[in-house]
C-alpha cells in the first residue's frame, strides 16, 4: 500500500486559518462505514446520533503554549517548540536556527525572561535545562503552537480556541482538534440524555504533522506519545459493549488511545508510550464510531480514518466534502464516522 493512495486535492482558501464563530457552528458531513452512504449536515447533529447509554471518550489533554522564541548566546535569532516536558525544567524541544546550539551553550528566551542551557541531543531534537520551572513560565511568555498550515501568527483568541473546553492535564503540543467542536453547553445536554462520558490522555506531539516520507507505508515509523487509560473508562467501555451500546471516539487521539490499550484483545489501563499505526487492514477492536476533522493529504491520520470507515469510502467523502465547500483541518469542519 502506497503513501500516494492517500492523496486528494484541496484549494488552499478551504484550509480553516480561524475557529468557526462558535465551538458548534461548524458542518458536519457523516459517513456509514457499512453502507458507505454519504449525508451532510450540523455539528449540533450529533446530538440525534448518540442515543442514551452510549459512551462518548476524549482526550482530556490540555495544549501548552510551547512555542518561545529568542536568541543564542551568540545573538543568532532561533526558535524553540517543545515537544515533551520530561521533568519540571528540562524539556525535548525541536530548535530552528541558522546553525544549531552546541550541549552547554545558553540560550535566551522570550526577551531575555527566560533562560535555558542546551545540554544534549536525542535525534532531531535537543534536550533543554530551564533555570526555573518550565510550565509557568510558557503560561506567562509561551506562543500557541498553531500548526504549519494555519500560517498566521497566533493570537489572544487562540489561547481559548486551540484548547478545547475539557483540558486538564498539561502536554499537548497540538490539539485534539475534534474536540474543539464541543461547548460545555452541548456536553451537559448529552448528559442529560443519558449519553456517558469518559476521558483519556495523549499529549499530542508535533509529529502529528509529520509526512509520511517512505512510498510504503508499511515502511513508517510512527512516532510515540504518552497516553493514559484508566480502569474506569476501561470498564466504561466493557459496559457499554455488554449492553449494547456504541462507543463513540471524539478524534483519533481517542481511537489511538483505546486501541492501544486494546491490543491483547481486551481493553486494560494503560499509562506509556504508544507508537500505534493504524492503516486499512487493521481490526478496530474498541470503537464503533468516530467525530473527527479532516486531515492532511498522505498522513497517518487519514490513513487511521481509511482503516475505520474504508479507503475508497474516504477519499470519495474528502472530495465530496471539497466539492461541497467544507473547511478543512484543525480549526476546520468535523465528520461523524461509522466503523466499515
Amino acid at each position: 500500500m502506497r503513501v500516494s493512495d492517500f492523496d486528494f486535492e484541496l484549494p488552499d482558501e478551504q484550509i480553516a486559518r480561524f475557529p468557526a464563530q462558535e465551538r458548534t457552528g461548524s458542518r458536519l458531513l457523516r459517513l456509514d462505514g457499512p453502507t458507505e452512504t454519504i449525508s451532510h449536515g450540523q455539528f449540533a447533529d450529533v446530538e440525534s446520533l448518540l442515543e442514551p447509554g452510549d459512551l462518548l471518550v476524549m482526550n482530556n489533554t490540555r495544549v501548552i503554549p510551547a512555542r518561545l522564541f529568542g536568541r543564542k548566546e551568540t545573538g543568532g535569532k532561533l526558535e524553540v517548540l517543545i515537544e515533551r516536558v520530561l521533568e519540571e525544567r528540562k524539556v525535548l524541544a525541536h530548535v530552528r536556527s541558522s546553525k544549531a546550539p552546541k550541549p552547554g551553550s545558553r540560550i535566551f528566551l522570550a526577551d531575555d525572561c527566560i533562560q535555558a542551557e542546551v545540554t544534549g541531543r536525542q535525534g532531531a531534537l535537543f534536550l533543554i535545562d530551564f533555570d526555573e520551572p518550565v510550565l509557568p513560565q510558557l503560561q506567562e511568555h509561551g506562543h500557541m503552537p498553531l500548526p504549519p498550515y494555519i500560517d498566521r501568527e497566533d493570537g489572544s483568541a487562540d489561547r481559548l480556541r486551540y484548547q478545547t473546553v475539557f483540558a486538564e492535564k498539561d502536554g499537548a503540543v497540538a490539539a485534539p482538534t475534534a474536540g474543539l467542536h464541543f461547548d460545555e453547553v452541548m456536553l451537559q445536554r448529552l448528559k442529560d440524555k443519558g449519553v456517558e462520558q469518559a476521558f483519556v490522555t495523549l499529549h499530542v506531539g508535533s509529529g502529528t504533522f509529520q509526512p509520511v516520507r517512505v512510498d510504503n507505508i508499511a515502511d513508517h515509523e510512527m512516532h510515540s506519545e504518552y497516553i493514559e487509560v484508566p480502569e474506569e473508562v476501561c470498564e466504561a467501555v466493557k459496559a457499554a459493549r455488554a449492553r449494547g451500546n456504541k462507543v463513540v471516539a471524539v478524534g483519533t487521539t481517542s481511537v489511538r488511545s483505546l486501541e492501544s490499550a486494546s491490543r491483547d484483545g481486551e481493553i486494560r489501563p494503560f499509562f506509556g508510550d504508544t507508537d500505534i499505526f493504524i492503516f486499512p487492514g487493521y481490526e478496530f477492536r474498541s470503537v464503533d464510531a468516530m467525530i473527527t476533522n479532516f486531515h492532511l493529504p498522505q498522513s497517518t491520520l487519514l490513513m487511521l480514518v481509511s482503516a475505520f470507515s474504508g479507503q475508497d469510502a474516504i477519499l470519495r467523502a474528502y472530495n465530496e466534502a471539497v466539492k461541497e465547500g467544507y473547511r478543512f483541518f484543525s480549526y476546520g469542519d468535523a465528520m461523524w464516522l461509522t466503523r466499515k
